[in-house]
């Protein structure tokens, strides 16, 4: 049983005060008395794991588990041409967007890169016209995106805020995650859709909550004050979730195909590159940044792209192995492990396009010698829980 009887400090460390330090989320204390494994990641020391990855893993897969994912970036703006405005700087269509609905897009560089991969949660427009969204970041690149935001957007139209260090986010996530978290949330959750999100009340305080996650499984994001935080993350603790760390997390979106940012998507490669085609609509008349290149690379074809592998035996293909084809080397594995749920090993890597196709054969270089690979259709795993948009 973790225990709380004395009164949580919350604090989060500057890291401008010495660049060795890395900042804590209001969670580590609790992860240090559960003797949790710390990190560091993206500046941040993070909990590895606390029960072991298998069995976080597993809860999420079967019941559910739940992540501190405080250490990302928390952006809301406001503006009478809000998404005109950001719809400048990403491939997708954000008119589209209802109140109550979010869309995973990109931010892009003029060689259509990827800054970054966001959630653009749209909250709809007051009765003044002024729409407001919420933007979700990855947390190594929270300054890149905010200074890139900046410098694109008409300031003197918007008002932007940064609280990535003003509040907290917790991910509920697994089939029984609504049940979890719904008796402490005092709105129903049950009618939202994926990817829908709402502002209610958590624990008799204000919550923004989203049905999103980076699991491949049903579940909720929670943004609300580190007090509140704390407190929610103690409740669903007593009443039996599973508490998650760095590890499963890698483990459950890989499973999912979900890319992660500085190994599986970067400043180098596409959305075209990356099978993330759907989030470009190329087919909409608004001009963004890269447009131009995406726009060929559509009608010319890519020349890499980046593929499932399901790897032999219990051979696993990890970060920066070399892929092979006829004895040469041919792409480079981004993202690889061995699958707890599917029982074999997983891997993401890019390849030229001609041997993109599923059912082509390759190998991984492993400590000096090759292992067979076959390319397979994404995500390598697919749950029966997924609510739908």
């Amino acid at each position: 049983m973790l225990k709380c009887d004395r009164k949580v400090k919350i604090t989060v460390a500057n890291q401008e005060e010495n660049a060795q330090t890395l900042a804590q989320t209001p969670f580590y204390q609790l992860g240090v008395e559960l003797k949790a494994r710390f990190t560091s990641f993206g500046g941040w020391e993070m909990p590895v794991q606390y029960s072991g990855i298998s069995r976080e893993h597993e809860a999420v897969r079967n019941t559910a588990g739940m992540f501190d994912i405080s250490h990302m970036g928390k952006l809301t703006l406001q503006a009478k041409n809000l998404i005109s405005q950001l719809q400048l700087l990403v491939p997708s269509d954000l008119s589209r967007l209802q109140p109550g609905e979010a869309q995973y897009t990109t931010l892009l560089n003029p060689q259509a890169g990827i800054i970054d991969d966001i959630i653009v949660y749209y909250q709809g427009e007051d009765t003044t016209g002024t729409q407001q969204a919420v933007i979700i970041v990855n947390a190594a690149t929270t300054d890149k995106d905010k200074a890139w935001l900046l410098q694109h957007l008409d300031l003197e139209q918007i008002t932007f805020q940064d609280l990535s260090r003003d509040k907290v986010l917790i991910a509920v996530q697994g089939p029984k995650a609504i049940t979890y978290l719904q008796p402490f949330v005092q709105a129903d959750l049950q009618p939202i859709k994926a990817f829908g999100h709402l502002e209610a009340t958590v624990l008799g305080k204000p919550g923004f909550l989203a049905r999103t996650g980076y699991t491949g499984e049903d579940g909720f994001e929670v943004m609300v004050d580190p007090e509140v935080g704390v407190e929610l993350w103690q409740r669903l603790y007593d009443a039996g979730v599973t508490p998650c760390g760095l590890g499963a997390r890698d483990t459950l979106r890989l499973e999912a195909a979900m890319a992660l940012y500085g190994q599986d998507i970067d400043d180098n490669t596409t959305p075209l590159e990356a099978g993330l085609g759907w989030l470009v609509h190329l087919d909409t008349k608004h001009e963004f940044i890269g447009r131009a290149v995406l726009a060929q690379q559509k009608a010319e074809g890519v020349q890499r792209r980046l593929v499932g592998l399901q790897m032999s035996g219990r051979n696993i293909a990890r970060h920066g192995y070399k892929v092979l084809s006829a004895g040469e080397v041919v792409g480079e594995i981004t993202s690889g492990t061995l699958s707890p749920t599917l029982g074999y090993p997983v891997a993401l890597a890019y390849v030229p396009f001609r041997l993109g196709r599923v059912g082509q054969q390759l190998e991984v270089e492993i400590r000096g010698k090759a292992y067979p690979a076959v390319v397979v259709k994404r995500p390598f795993y697919r749950s029966k829980n997924r609510v739908s948009n």
